[in-house]
């Protein structure tokens, strides 16, 4: 995108530093004359969006589309909007008319692959987002919607692979870093994870969401969560199934005498896991703060 303002120019460096807010303080600077030109409505759609605005950016994107006509990047952002909105259908509509006129646009690609992974429709996700690799294969976007898709098909380990990559494609990128911290969570690798939310903090420290999700992951890592790891790896419901099965089975092989302190013994981890984590939590956000 080519600014072709000072004022415009300052707004997308507001944006490429992570700092939506000061782009649209920019953005009001505009003469009435400019204020819904094509760029100056997507770099307001773009930092509302980065302010998770998503209503506000879905009705710039209206605006914009009103005053300029078709436009494939004003349709992406509406597309995306009425997706957060809970339209599925209407994101649908949005994504494919901007996709009739640039049916090889990345984010548009991208997009239609998001929401056809969170409806469920992984292999035709897996496919718009293929398209995309064809067009940028290094493309931010291109990556992270390649992780969304493998999360989607289960696959937490194709997950954290292609987020290793992303990581090596763009290391400052603070998106690709939380991607590898949130793939290692899943991963029960808090080590890793904590330190891929640490460089998202690092590369986006206004950002509150990589904060907290890196403090969580440090409060994962303390020698006390030891025994809860399994519970962060695997789920609290598989967990608690195992552990019910377990007893169950025992009782019905005609152990009672073991199943008993078994029992007992999953007691007092649940009474663990339900006071030491908040004591925690409590306890390092203190010190952290």
């Amino acid at each position: 995108m080519t600014a072709p303002s000072p004022v415009l120019a300052r707004a997308y460096a507001m944006l490429e530093a992570g700092r939506p807010q000061d782009a649209l303080a920019a953005l009001a600077t505009l003469p009435a004359a400019e204020v819904m030109e094509p760029v100056a409505a997507k770099l307001r759609c773009a930092a509302l969006a980065q302010l998770d605005r998503w209503a506000e950016a879905g009705d710039a994107a209206r605006a914009g589309l009103a005053e300029n006509g078709p436009d494939p990047d004003l349709l992406y952002w509406l597309g995306r909007a009425e997706q957060q909105a809970g339209h599925p259908g209407t994101a649908e509509r949005v994504l494919l008319d901007g996709l009739a006129i640039a049916p090889e646009d990345v984010d548009l690609l991208c997009a239609y692959a998001d929401l056809c992974a969170a409806e469920g429709q992984v292999d035709k996700a897996a496919r718009l987002v293929a398209l995309a690799a064809a067009q940028d294969p290094e493309a931010p976007m291109v990556y992270a919607t390649r992780v969304k898709v493998a999360y989607a098909r289960g696959d937490d380990r194709e997950a954290q692979r292609i987020s290793r990559e992303f990581v090596g494609a763009h290391p400052a990128d603070p998106v690709a870093n939380a991607m590898l911290g949130g793939t290692s969570a899943a991963r029960g690798q808090v080590g890793a994870a904590y330190a891929g939310f640490r460089r998202a903090v690092a590369e986006a420290p206004a950002d509150q969401a990589y904060a907290e999700s890196a403090l969580e992951m440090r409060i994962a890592g303390h020698p006390l969560m030891l025994p809860l790891r399994p519970i962060l790896r695997f789920g609290p419901l598989k967990v608690w199934l195992v552990a019910v099965a377990t007893i169950s089975g025992l009782r019905l092989l005609g152990l009672p005498w073991l199943a008993f302190p078994v029992a007992a013994a999953w007691f007092a981890y649940c009474v663990y896991s339900w006071v030491v984590p908040p004591l925690l939590r409590w306890w390092m956000r203190r010190r952290w703060r």
